[in-house]
């Protein structure tokens, strides 16, 4: 049996494209959002680690899994789903917000494409969606704000594919954009490799941001779904990034450069954010 189980890649909340945990939100929770942050580092790592087989990332998140049902006492190597596990029991949060994220690990260990849009959004449900889920329960805030959580999330796992999507594909052989778009602007996935995006490729990437534009229609409602402040707040800042992030996608190629926000822009988004709820009476 594996007993080191974690196999850590360096990133931390800091390298993200969106925030995690920001002093925006209460205090009190933020220990317990850092515990989830470090558990779906932890796999996310050993699913994106390329010197790992397949069956090895699998074993390891089982293990992950294991702790999280009360299947498998935790050792020195799976502190992180111990912790993970008794925030969660002491801030009365499903447990499930951790499993969908090993589901969705497991599945990139051994899915490398993706035939539609369907499939995609289906991957970002167990992928994204929980982590939005684990806020709204954490703040002990409606579950009549999960969907619209679920579109901002999914929204933001799409921009952060269309990011890395060079990456994705010379590092794991992983292709997120989905394959009937692409037959049908008449290229394979070998594009990926080029220096900068074809016309044909900006097709479809342009047809992934038509669909991110639509889950953000939905995710607008999220800001006035919420009770606290503070939380209410950062979804609305989180949002202006998103939506600012598919103007910059629009116009950039994620192939030729890193398409980030320059820190005055992200300012930017959090002052816009900030204007949002106040327009909606948060204070």
């Amino acid at each position: 049996m594996t007993t080191t189980v974690e196999t850590p890649s360096g990133k931390q909340a800091g390298d993200e494209n969106f925030p995690v945990g920001s002093w925006l939100l209460p205090a009190a929770l933020r220990p317990h959002i850092a515990t989830y942050y470090a558990y779906a580092r932890a796999i996310d790592d050993i699913a994106d680690n390329p010197a790992l087989e397949p069956d090895d990332k699998i074993a390891r998140l089982d293990r992950f899994e294991n702790v999280l049902r009360g299947l498998e006492e935790p050792n020195g190597s799976l502190d992180k789903a111990r912790a993970v596990r008794e925030s969660m029991a002491e801030m009365g949060v499903d447990v499930r917000h951790g499993i969908d994220l090993v589901t969705a690990f497991k599945q990139d260990a051994v899915k490398l494409r993706y035939e539609n849009w369907d499939e995609l959004i289906d991957y970002c449900l167990h992928s994204a969606a929980p982590v939005g889920r684990f806020l709204i329960d954490l703040h002990g805030e409606s579950k009549a704000a999960y969907a619209a959580s679920d579109a901002l999330c999914n929204a933001l796992q799409i921009l952060n594919h269309l990011q890395d999507c060079q990456d994705d594909y010379r590092e794991l052989d992983r292709v997120y954009l989905p394959l009937d778009w692409m037959r049908d602007a008449g290229i394979a996935v070998a594009v990926l490799d080029e220096p900068a995006a074809s016309p044909a490729l900006r097709q479809v990437m342009d047809r992934c941001l038509d669909g991110t534009e639509r889950l953000l229609d939905t995710a607008r409602g999220l800001p006035s779904r919420i009770r606290t402040t503070r939380f209410a707040v950062e979804a609305a800042m989180i949002l202006r990034i998103a939506e600012r992030l598919v103007i910059e996608l629009r116009h950039r190629d994620p192939l030729a450069e890193r398409v980030v926000l320059s820190k005055p822009r992200y300012l930017l988004c959090g002052l816009s954010g900030l204007g949002l709820a106040l327009r909606r009476n948060r204070f």
